[in-house]
């Protein structure tokens, strides 16, 4: 198993003040009201209500952290409701500095582009991530070869695309495929309910759900290794019991650890 290893997953709600300013609304129209108007016109057309990738405002990264010297859960909250660009250029520090391998479930139909579109709209800076072996000496030039852009390529592993073939008609939920190999699965809440829990002030709550996420997402990568022999048999068993010792260690002061545990039992 490849370590460094950087798990992560992000949760989002729609960017209603981007919204606002591309449809030039004033400010006789609330928050609310631009949003409802928004899904009232998208259901007038027979769509959906979810907001396209560059009006997703990334509120939550979450990431298990895995290198030589054990397990780590750490989440990147936007706390003031004006520090994504903060949040987003956080996450991408971690990837310059340790130079991880990247795994997510649907990260590159999804969470990638997402931080894409939004760290381009906030300035942030990635060079480590950005490099594809185009110029730079040094361990720069595997990046030819191995780099996080690329649908193919390991150093950043999408689960889901992997496993599904690169066809999207095969994608497989998160939540089912952790259940069926007997991890608890999503806990407290699903992606749909994220914006609401939102507007109740629920962020501790959505950060507890995205890093529930992250641990299934790194659960299955474990299974992963398994079955393609990155990991043998008593490596994954070894691994299985780290990571419930770690939890055990957190749910004193996290409580949803305490919950997931129990629903692992």
């Amino acid at each position: 198993m490849s370590l460094p290893l950087l798990v992560f997953d992000i949760e989002s709600i729609p960017d209603v003040a981007g919204l606002r300013a591309l449809r030039g609304h004033g400010p006789d129209l609330s928050d609310e009201e631009i949003y409802a108007l928004w899904c009232q016109e998208r259901q007038a057309n027979g769509q959906g209500d979810f907001m396209p990738l560059h009006l997703q405002r990334v509120l939550v990264i979450g990431c298990v952290f895995r290198n030589a010297e054990g397990l780590r859960v750490h989440s990147f909250v936007d706390r003031d409701n004006a520090s994504e660009g903060r949040v987003i250029q956080n996450f991408f520090n971690t990837i310059e500095k340790h130079v991880p391998q990247l795994v997510s479930w649907n990260g590159g139909g999804f969470d990638l582009p997402v931080l894409h579109y939004r760290g381009l709209r906030h300035g942030v800076v990635a060079d480590r991530y950005w490099c594809m072996g185009e110029e730079g000496g040094g361990d720069r030039r595997e990046f030819k070869y191995n780099n996080y852009i690329s649908r193919y390529h390991m150093r950043h592993l999408d689960l889901m695309d992997l496993l599904a073939m690169y066809q999207p008609r095969n994608n497989a939920p998160l939540d089912a495929m952790a259940k069926l190999c007997g991890f608890p699965g999503k806990l407290g809440m699903d992606g749909s309910q994220v914006y609401a829990a939102f507007r109740q002030g629920k962020l501790e709550d959505i950060r507890r759900y995205c890093e529930t996420d992250v641990m299934n997402t790194y659960l299955l990568y474990c299974r992963f290794q398994k079955m393609r022999c990155g990991l043998t048999e008593a490596e994954y068993e070894q691994e299985i019991a780290m990571v419930k010792s770690t939890l055990g260690e957190l749910a004193p002061r996290e409580p949803h650890w305490q919950e997931y545990l129990a629903a692992w039992a």
